[in-house]
């Protein structure tokens, strides 16, 4: 594991607070495997989620039963140090996106110290991390995600609200902060193509998000109906099996011949 409180010193950041200053180690390990987000109006590689994984590829949900209740702070922290370290070591240029815990992080202005710390001991741009909802979390604090939300983008990284239109991602906390993007959740990606209500919602979606300055990215994408169904709509960033799906400690690529396939 990523030695945390050895890092925790090496940037200039406030004081930490109690719950910072814990020294509670994970009894366990884990990986990270990286998903690509691609951007179907100039076939790039947008960036890549960072997705936890066992030490064997098993997937997040099997680590994150493991994590205790007062563990979630610890396990937040690594998971942001393992991933940059990570990504670092495989040479990633693009974006990266880091799900984080909102419940997790207590004071945003000191609990950024080890992200910042591994940003520079890992020699990786900070504004090139994105920071989105984990999409295990049910925030109750709304308020106070927006605190840490605002705090980051002050920082220069990007946000991004997970799994919109399902559970707490709705268009109250969308009233209250604009992410940089805004991902659609799998509900209203999958079958879009044979759907006439969830076509119309995500075509509503596309104009609430140029209206209000967001990029919309559709996750969960499986099919090439619905790739194209979604293009059509006006959405330009995508995510799922499609395009690739998470590699464990490797980046995956997209081809020429793979995109004209999809178009």
């Amino acid at each position: 594991m990523v030695d945390l409180d050895k890092l925790s010193g090496r940037a200039p950041v406030p004081p930490p607070c109690r719950a910072c200053g814990d020294d509670t180690t994970l009894p366990f390990e884990f990986r990270m495997a990286f998903q690509p987000i691609v951007d179907a109006r100039d076939r790039s590689i947008f960036g890549y989620e960072a997705l936890v994984r066992t030490p064997e590829g098993g997937g997040a949900a099997e680590v994150i039963a493991q994590v205790q209740p007062d563990q979630l702070y610890r396990f937040d922290q690594a998971c942001r140090v393992r991933a940059i370290e990570t990504a670092a070591r495989l040479g990633l240029r693009q974006r990266l996106s880091i799900n984080f815990f909102p419940n997790a992080v207590y004071e945003p202005a000191t609990c950024i110290r080890l992200t910042l710390a591994a940003a520079q001991t890992y020699g990786f741009p900070t504004e090139h991390l994105i920071f989105e909802t984990a999409e295990s979390e049910q925030m109750q604090d709304r308020a106070h995600l927006m605190r840490i939300f605002r705090d980051y983008r002050s920082r220069g990284f990007l946000t991004a609200i997970d799994d919109f239109g399902a559970g707490y991602a709705g268009l109250g906390l969308l009233a209250d902060f604009q992410p940089d993007l805004l991902k659609l959740d799998i509900a209203l990606v999958r079958g879009v193509d044979r759907d006439a209500p969830r076509s119309a919602i995500v075509r509503g979606m596309v104009q609430i998000a140029r209206a209000l300055g967001c990029t919309l990215l559709a996750e969960g994408v499986e099919t090439v109906e619905e790739y194209r169904h979604l293009r059509a709509l006006g959405v330009p960033l995508y995510q799922g099996y499609l395009f690739g799906r998470p590699l464990l400690e490797s980046l995956g690529t997209m081809s020429s011949a793979a995109w004209d396939a999809l178009d």
